[in-house]
Formats: structure tokens, C-alpha cells, sequence
């Protein structure tokens, strides 16, 4: 017999030695679980669903930032949280992306089991994918709940990880530039 997800949060709770059946514990695995799918809903889109054609002619060939994404993602070894924000650019080669579409890769990518690493690797390659941009950046600023509340419990700790492709990479002015428009270079 299989059991569904709010039955395998009962069970979780009664191996911790709680009594599922107590009053402030009666809906809890229900709840787990919806909270638990919510989180993780970025398994159920695909790039193409979030871009939705929305890809504009345009002659800039100038850098495009959208910094100060706030991220929200679980941390695919211990299924905590890591909260944080991203910082993407890119340059564009004849065709923009629409604004918000920039901010629901980040979510869809961000709403999976996930570590940061890979994470900023899959934000910077779908806008790569996408826009066949001259380059592209994301850096991703984030706290982990998993150093925080257990393990080495570092209450100050961020972690910083950054991808580069295209024009970032091979161009120190233009790495240097996006890095201080987002206030990571003086």
C-alpha cells in the first residue's frame, strides 16, 4: 500500500513521538503536505510556459539588470529553507525579455529541491536559452536555514555563489560594471 503525502506526514510526526490525533496536531499533515507541494510547485512549470512568448524585438545591445529578486527555496539535503535574492543580467542580441518573466525563472528554478550552486547555473542558463543574449549574469545572495538552526548554527552566515556566461566571463569591464550596479564591487 502506498501512502499519500499527508499520510507520510502522520507517520512523521509519530516517529518525532508526537500523537498525530491531538487537537493542534488533527490537520497538520494535511497541511504539511499542500504547504509541501506549494514549495515545490516549480517541478510543474518549464521555461516554456513562463516566457509564454513573451520575447521582444529590440536594437538595445546595453546591459539589463533586475537586481533584489527575493528567492524563496528548500534546500534539497535537509528540506529547509534558503532565503535570499538574486541579481540576473543579461545583453541582448536583438530581443529582450519581458520583466517579470526574468523573476519567474527565478521562481520556477527556486521552487524545486535545490542547492544554491546549482541553482544560479539554471536561472543563467534558461536566460542564455531564451535570449541568446551576448552574455549573462546571476548572482545569488542567500541565508540557509540549515546552517542556521542546526549543524553549525551560524546565525550571520550568507552564501554568495555567481554564474557568468558569454560576455561576463570573458569581459572583465563588463563583469566589473554589472558587479557594481548591484553594489558588489567598489
Amino acid at each position: 500500500m502506498t501512502l499519500s503525502l499527508p499520510q507520510h506526514y502522520r507517520e512523521i510526526l509519530v516517529g518525532l513521538g508526537e500523537n498525530p490525533d491531538r487537537e493542534g496536531l488533527l490537520d497538520t499533515p494535511q497541511r504539511a503536505a499542500k504547504a509541501m507541494q506549494y514549495l515545490c510547485h516549480g517541478y510543474e512549470q518549464s521555461i516554456e510556459e513562463i516566457v509564454n512568448g513573451a520575447l521582444f524585438a529590440s536594437d538595445n545591445d546595453e546591459m539589463v539588470i533586475v537586481k533584489d529578486i527575493e528567492l524563496y527555496s528548500l534546500c534539497e539535503h535537509h528540506l529547509l529553507p534558503f532565503i535570499g535574492k538574486a541579481h540576473v543580467a543579461y545583453i541582448p542580441t536583438g530581443k529582450v525579455l519581458g520583466l517579470s518573466k526574468i523573476a519567474r525563472l527565478v521562481d520556477m528554478f527556486a521552487r524545486r529541491l535545490q542547492i544554491q550552486e546549482n541553482l544560479t547555473r539554471q536561472i543563467a542558463d534558461a536566460i542564455q536559452e531564451v535570449t541568446n543574449a551576448a552574455g549573462v549574469a546571476v548572482v545569488i545572495e542567500a541565508k540557509h536555514m540549515c546552517m542556521m538552526m542546526r549543524g553549525v548554527e551560524k546565525q550571520n552566515s550568507t552564501m554568495n555563489t555567481s554564474v557568468m556566461l558569454g560576455a561576463f566571463r570573458e569581459s572583465n569591464t563588463t563583469r566589473m560594471e554589472f558587479l557594481q550596479l548591484i553594489g558588489r564591487s567598489k
